[in-house]
């Protein structure tokens, strides 16, 4: 089972930095996902920065997400905090 999102801090370039619970630190490319349905709100930068942490996850005011599965799996590792 994949670790929960403790921190989510939104970076320039529509990327995330995620912080596990297992202490993990990966950034996250949201770029791939811009043009797929719901996600295409998150093109507004203003907008995902309101991306927060909910249930585990990420998730923003109308209800986009991404299950930490996806976080972790398709995440890149980060050194240093």
């Amino acid at each position: 089972m994949n670790p929960d999102v403790k921190v989510a801090e939104p970076l320039a370039d529509y990327k995330l930095r995620i912080q596990f619970d297992n202490d993990e630190l990966k950034e996250f490319d949201v770029t791939p996902f811009l043009d797929k349905g719901i996600f295409t709100e998150l093109k507004d930068k203003s907008y995902f920065k309101q991306v927060r942490v909910a249930f585990g996850s990420v998730q923003w005011p109308n209800e986009q997400d991404f299950s930490k599965d996806t976080l972790y799996l398709l995440g890149n590792p980060v050194s240093g905090k």
